[in-house]
């Protein structure tokens, strides 16, 4: 008859090397989830720089309708001629009145085909085809009514808003500040605005706004 006498020495062993598995396995798993965790990242910063490059380009676009507005009216444009801009001017995409717009202040002739319909035309649109751009404006004059423009009915580049009582411009055009006009000053100037709507690929919009006057 044998005796058979266990190794305490090798239990000992296997146990240790079932911990040193489970540690392992353990290990591996942290590193995978900090593995996944690291890409998820980098994909989210060059996400992030993609589209702030793409919003950057948009407003790049979006300049192209602000001097192509701003030439009609100050160059030998459309709107080069003061009685022109005295009423409304479809052809140019202009409206002598201030236009209705949302809570954000974007005209709604920017958000609507039917209510840009009214106001001018699509073929003034600026396409850039190899980027998938359309570039669409609207110019209004900050006025109340239509025709010759007055401190009345329209915003002037002169009024207290653009410097105060005190400022260099008001006093331009008064003697010294007071009642007596300045025959040498620049005369008023109404205010005019310039509306653009941006839309690319994937149907993203961006919006911008510019004031400017004739001189």
């Amino acid at each position: 008859m044998k005796l058979m006498v266990s190794n305490p020495h090798r239990s000992s062993l296997r146990i240790q090397r079932g911990f040193v598995l489970i540690f392992v396995l353990i290990t591996l798993v942290i590193l995978l989830i900090g593995a996944v965790a690291i890409a998820r990242s980098i994909t989210a910063g060059q996400q992030i720089v993609g589209s702030l490059g793409f919003k950057k380009d948009l407003a790049n676009q979006g300049e192209r309708a602000i001097e192509v507005a701003m030439d009609s009216v100050r160059n030998a444009g459309a709107l080069a001629d003061v009685n022109a801009r005295n009423q409304d001017l479809k052809v140019a995409n202009y409206k002598a009145t201030l236009l209705p717009t949302n809570a954000q202040s974007i005209p709604l002739a920017l958000l609507s085909e039917a209510e840009f319909g009214n106001v001018g035309s699509a073929g003034n649109d600026i396409l850039i085809r190899d980027l998938g751009v359309t570039v669409r404006y609207v110019v209004d004059r900050m006025a109340t009514a239509p025709g010759l423009c007055g401190p009345s009915t329209c915003s002037m580049v002169n009024q207290a808003a653009f410097g105060g009582g005190s400022s260099e411009w008001i006093n331009s055009q008064t003697s010294e500040g007071g009642a007596d006009a300045n025959p040498g000053a620049v005369p008023q100037q109404p205010i005019y605005r310039i509306s653009v709507r941006v839309s690319g690929p994937r149907k993203t919009q961006s919006f911008f706004q510019s004031t400017f006057t004739t001189n």
